[in-house]
Parts: structure tokens; sequence; C-alpha cells
């Protein structure tokens, strides 16, 4: 097994001007795979409510939830870093509440680094998590919730009309740079763009990944192992444009199990007679 991956490891990585790699996961088993594949970061995602569970919208996940599945991508870990992100509340409660959500993610969770949504708007919160010895992985740019604030459209597709438009670079590099300043070690620039978010990777000496709406203009890529291996009911309907169609696949096995039994075959992986 290679080495475990560390916090100045991936550092390195953006000074030698090496790409950080990090996967979405939700479940042992697919915590394992990406693991074994070797990416750098294993984040569990507050989206495991609505792409897993069915959830209405992200906000509905609570911190027992989280922690359920930290602690099964946990055990599924070995080597990359290991990330989760808060639930919707301790971070916007204030300072002491994202210590205690922090302290529990690592205690409970076994987390190597907390991830803030929506960081730019707490940069004391991001400093009171970094001063309680907890590293923090900040994200900032374009979301349904700093959209408004910044009085452009958010977009639900990645492409050219969700990157964050130039005339915004001042702003987003000054965020970037208040996160740095605040004690974040990693930055998740969302909807980065390729003129912003370059600058932003250049402005800042820590590593900035970027995941809906990022490229290769960044440190490294954010990526949700479901939907990199395209596991979605929808692919059923629309191929979708990723590294394999894993929905398809899973369908045609299922329906070749049936097909089996009401032919009154024996299964495969079934007990031969």
């Amino acid at each position: 097994m290679d080495p475990a991956v560390t916090l100045p490891g991936l550092q390195a990585m953006k000074d030698d001007g090496r790409k950080i790699v990090c996967v979405v996961a939700w479940d042992y088993q697919m915590a394992r795979i990406v693991d074994r594949a070797g990416v750098d970061i294993v984040s569990v995602g507050d989206t495991v409510g609505v792409n897993l569970w069915g959830h209405a919208n992200p906000l509905e996940i609570t911190m027992d939830e989280l922690l359920i599945v930290c602690r099964a991508v946990r055990r599924g870990v070995k080597r990359a870093l290991l990330s989760c992100d808060f639930p919707f509340g301790p971070l916007q409660e204030g300072p002491d509440s994202a210590v205690r959500a922090a302290i529990r993610l690592v205690k409970e969770g076994g987390v190597d680094i907390v991830k803030l949504d929506g960081a730019a708007d707490f940069p004391e919160a991001v400093t009171a998590v970094h001063r309680a010895g907890i590293p923090v992985f900040a994200q900032f740019g374009i979301t349904p919730q700093t959209a408004l604030r910044y009085g452009v459209t958010y977009s639900a597709t990645p492409g050219p009309d969700s990157a964050v438009p130039p005339e915004m670079l001042d702003a987003l590099v000054a965020e970037a740079k208040l996160l740095e300043a605040a004690g974040a070690c990693m930055l998740n620039f969302t909807n980065s763009g390729p003129v912003v978010g370059p600058a932003v990777a250049q402005a800042v000496a820590i590593p900035v990944l970027g995941g809906f709406g990022g490229g290769p203009w960044l440190d490294g890529r954010i990526r949700m192992a479901t939907a990199a291996i395209g596991y979605s009911a929808a692919s059923l309907d629309t191929p979708p444009d990723t590294y394999a169609n894993v929905a398809r696949i899973s369908h045609d096995a299922i329906a070749a199990y049936a097909a089996d039994v009401r032919a009154g075959r024996q299964i495969r992986g079934g007990i031969k007679t």
C-alpha cells in the first residue's frame, strides 16, 4: 500500500504542480474501492441525503445521519485523508457550535478534516475550529445561498453559465485570502470558472479544489463517486458523460437474475447442484 496521505503532502502537491484527487463516497464498499484506486481525499458530502436517501434538499441531513455515514466510510479508508461536510446549522450558529460539531466529527466519525460550506460568511468559525486543532476545508464561491448576495444567477448545470463572472474576480480572491488567513488549510471553490479559478488558485498558498463547475485550472478536483460511475437511475434513460454507466450495468444484471429465477435456472453465485 502507498504511504498515507497527509496535509503537508497535499501542500507539497500544490507546490509541485501535481493535481489533488478528491472523491465523495457514502458507503464502506465504495470507500474501499476509491481508496484502493489511489485518490488523495475521500469526502463524505452532505449531499448523501439527496442522492442516496431521496431527501428533498441537502439542508435536511442531520449530524447523527452524517456520523453514521462517516463511520462506514472511515472503516473503508486506509490511505486517503477523510473529510466530512458540516450539516446545515452548526456553522451558522456561531464559532462555539462549529467547534462542538467539528469535535464530534473527529471523535465519533474519525475524520481527518472538516469541510465547511459557505465558510466565507463565517471566517470567525473557521478560525475557532482551526484553533481547536482541527484542519478546515473551507468552501466558497457561487452557491444557491450566495448567488443572491452577489447578484448573479445560480445554474444547476455545470458549464459556462455556472462559472463566476470575471467582474467578481477581486471579490473572490479577497474571500480566498480571508479564508486562508482565518486558518483554512484547503479551499473548495464552487463554480470557479476558467477566469476567476486560476486567479484564486495563484493568489493563495493553500490548495484550491473544485467540484461543481470546476476545471483543470485549479489544484485538484472533487467528484462524487456515484456521478463518476453513472450510478444515478437517470443514467438508464440518458447515457451519461461519465467514466461508466453502472446504472445500466446494474439494471441489466438484475433483469438477467430475474429471468433466471423465472425460468427455473440456478442463479449466478448460487449454490451449484
